[in-house]
């Protein structure tokens, strides 16, 4: 027997965002997806005018696959904004931009020729 039950409002975090939904984690052994129609009654443009990344919100239930430990949920009528918790902040590593700037000819000279021998 599940954990989790059809419309239980769990806490989830934002792992990744598409163009047709997001994606979380739900804990240890379940992931989940709010489908883009599961985010608002109304329409959405973009799926970061309501989530980001790193951000922990609360979700519905609509569905639980127990054998591949994924869910289907959705936040639309929810009030699923969790206040006082604050995403990561994305720290620049000392070398920046360094490795890009050094690398870059290469990368591109590589992919040149790539596609020349494709052809």
């Amino acid at each position: 027997m599940s954990k989790y039950n059809i419309n239980d409002v769990i806490n989830v975090t934002v792992t990744g965002i598409e163009n047709y939904g997001f994606f979380v984690k739900v804990d240890d052994e379940y992931t989940g997806l709010v489908h883009i129609s599961e985010i608002s009654e109304f329409f959405v443009k973009d799926i970061t005018d309501f989530v980001n990344v790193g951000e922990e919100i609360r979700a519905r239930i609509i569905s639980i696959d127990e054998e591949k430990r994924q869910m289907s949920l959705e936040i639309k009528g929810l009030n699923y904004k969790i206040h006082g918790r604050r995403k990561a902040k994305i720290r620049e590593t000392e070398h920046g931009f360094d490795t890009l700037a050094a690398n870059l000819d290469g990368w591109i000279d590589e992919k040149a020729k790539n596609l020349a021998n494709k052809k």
